[in-house]
């Protein structure tokens, strides 16, 4: 069953301190920033991302859907809610798969649960995306230090040739 992971944007930028700071300096880097931060956790944990970001205050919105890199970006339209546009979005991809919602407004954490999905705080979001950077980065460590060598490179039977070798001369 494909599985969907559906984001309220400025919910998630907002509440993680990293991207929270970039936001206060430039929003527009703060989106890429988590876009591609995003890409990666989706690499990993394969699961589709869709990302929505709140334009509902801006007269000139008019909705867009694009794809960035895999990942599914939705402006919301002007008078449009990201948590009106999730809430939609949720339900008619329950028919068929898997949805988690990441956002930290208690209310719709509320509205999601009952409507069937699982629900994942931005605190939440940050802390697994955290531990799967570890994660990859202590893999790197150890693949690095097991290439250190060149016995390390060797399989068992070419190490007991050389081995024999060095013993018969």
């Amino acid at each position: 069953m494909k599985e969907y992971f559906v984001m309220d944007a400025y919910n998630v930028i907002y509440a993680w301190p990293v991207l929270q700071k970039e936001a206060e300096e430039n929003l527009e880097e703060a989106r890429a920033k988590f876009i591609e931060m995003m890409r990666e956790y989706q690499s990993f944990k394969g699961v589709s991302i869709i990302i929505v970001f709140d334009a509902h205050l801006s007269k000139k919105s008019i909705g867009l859907k694009e794809d960035v890199k895999g990942i599914e970006i939705i402006y919301t339209k002007y008078r449009e809610t990201a948590d009106s546009y999730i809430e939609k979005r949720m339900a008619s991809l329950l028919k068929r798969a898997k949805v988690t919602v990441v956002t930290s407004d208690w209310a719709e954490q509320q509205i999601v649960f009952g409507g069937g999905a699982l629900r994942m705080s931005s605190r939440e979001l940050v802390i697994d995306y955290d531990s799967i950077k570890n994660k990859i980065r202590s893999s790197a460590t150890k693949q690095i230090k097991r290439r250190e060598t060149v016995e390390n490179r060797l399989t068992e039977e070419v190490i007991e040739k050389l081995k024999k070798m060095v013993q018969d001369k």
